[in-house]
């Protein structure tokens, strides 16, 4: 029973599972908070907005992990909400649901037809390790950043993290992260203090349908959905092996958030900083069991979803250094790792460090954020410098190859031949002894 219940729920993809959901609500609930009130959206709608993108990203991580065996890791579109914080005021809640649909039906779309996976096919290995790695590269600053300003609570979890990597690895990120808890509420920075507890209820809104929102507000949604979200998403199984088909993966995720936009869900998509967590070694040292992590992450989504804007208050109210640094712990592995992979191959590892610096740099341009655009300058930079190489220096015949292999071949024939003659067969017998007398016997003639 013991041995079932470990195979089903180890303690490593539950605390990647649980991490995965940490992160990524606390981090941009506020933004969600703040682009459905921009739509008028009243307490009981802002409740249905956190159950209908739970229940959206707990079906879809439960499922399609499951379906795959792979850490599939879904979230709410944080850039999404952060443009829908701005685009939505003056827009009536049933044009903005509108939206939401319209920006789902055009995800779906480009999961039928395959054309973004066939992108995705294209882009070499290293530079979307870079991107990964730009994406990632705030959260690694970010730690020692919060160590900074909240010295007592980062130091000890860090202080514990290596201990733990030296003698615990598989351990190290839960013992970070519990030690960050006790000292949180030692200083009291944890508390429970206003908090009710209550079932979230959905609240349905017929969608309207108005062509200046749709323009303005749900095609930009699905721009940046697909460049900022899923784009990133990709690189993360991309980078930690999974060959999971993408267009499955974006249809179904755009069918559960057109089923679920008429109660708030702005927009699903794969996610890229809380998946990285769910794809590392952190999460399971097998990676074929690692989907257990995207169970459990769909699990606790789910919880948030049932409890609705509970969950989210109270995710909301732990500190930022303790969100922050566990983050960054949680991602030291993958960070690394993402580097080694995109400076491994000579030919692109310049194009590989635009990548990288574009996409950590922030930048946003139309709307659109530093995602897209350090991977579409890695790809210009890669285009270049490799096409100014091959014309620099052509590679050789076909049949010079095939003429060397062959002397290979040859020379390693001959080599076994020559060891196959000095090879002597054991001195207890007759044979033995025979290349004994005739070495003697031609010393004597010699003499």
């Amino acid at each position: 029973m013991t041995s079932r219940l470990r195979s089903a729920a180890p303690a490593t993809a539950v605390t990647a599972g649980f991490l995965a959901v940490l992160i990524g609500v606390t981090s941009s609930v506020a933004i969600v908070a703040t682009a459905a009130q921009a739509a008028g959206a009243t307490p009981k709608q802002l409740t249905s907005w956190m159950l209908a993108l739970g229940v959206g990203m707990g079906v879809t991580c439960l499922g399609l992990s499951l379906r795959y065996k792979a850490p599939v890791i879904t979230a709410w579109s944080t850039p999404g909400a952060a443009l829908l914080a701005t685009g939505l005021h003056g827009v009536s809640m049933a044009q903005a649901i509108g939206a939401f649909l319209f920006s789902a039906v055009l995800i779906v779309l480009s999961g039928v037809t395959g054309w973004f996976a066939r992108v995705m096919d294209r882009i070499p290995v290293s530079l979307a390790s870079a991107l990964l790695a730009g994406v990632l590269v705030q959260f690694g600053t970010g730690l020692f950043t919060k160590m900074q300003e909240s010295l007592v609570v980062v130091l000890p979890m860090f202080a514990v993290y290596l201990l733990g990597r030296r003698w615990l690895p598989r351990y190290a990120v839960i013992a970070a992260l519990v030690v960050g808890v006790a000292v949180s509420a030692a200083q009291g920075a944890l508390s429970l203090r206003g908090l009710h507890l209550e079932i979230a209820e959905p609240v349905f809104v017929r969608p309207e349908f108005s062509w200046q929102v749709l323009v303005g507000v749900g095609l930009p949604l699905y721009v940046v959905t697909m460049a900022s979200q899923n784009l990133p998403g990709v690189a993360v199984l991309r980078n930690a092996g999974y060959r999971t088909p993408i267009s499955p993966l974006l249809t179904w995720t755009g069918v559960v958030n057109a089923l679920l936009a008429p109660f708030g869900c702005f927009g699903l998509n794969l996610a890229a900083i809380t998946a990285a967590i769910c794809t590392g070694e952190e999460a399971h040292r097998d990676p074929r069991k690692r989907y257990a992590a995207g169970v459990w992450a769909g699990v606790f989504y789910l919880a948030v979803g049932l409890f609705g804007g509970v969950v989210g208050w109270l995710l909301s109210t732990m500190p930022t250094a303790l969100v922050m640094g566990i983050a960054g712990l949680g991602l030291l592995g993958t960070i690394g790792g993402s580097l080694n992979s995109a400076l491994s191959d000579e030919r692109t590892r310049e194009a590989a460090v635009i990548t990288f610096l574009a996409t950590a740099s922030g930048m946003t341009l139309f709307g659109i954020g530093s995602t897209f655009w350090g991977l579409l300058a890695g790809v210009l930079a890669a285009a270049v410098l490799n096409w100014r190489r091959r014309a620099a220096t052509p590679p050789p015949p076909q049949k010079q190859d095939a003429s060397q292999q062959r002397q290979e071949e040859e020379a390693e024939e001959a080599e076994e031949a020559r060891q196959g003659e000095a090879v002597l067969v054991p001195a207890n017998g007759a044979e033995g002894e025979r290349p004994h007398r005739q070495e003697t016997a031609a010393r004597d003639t010699a003499g």
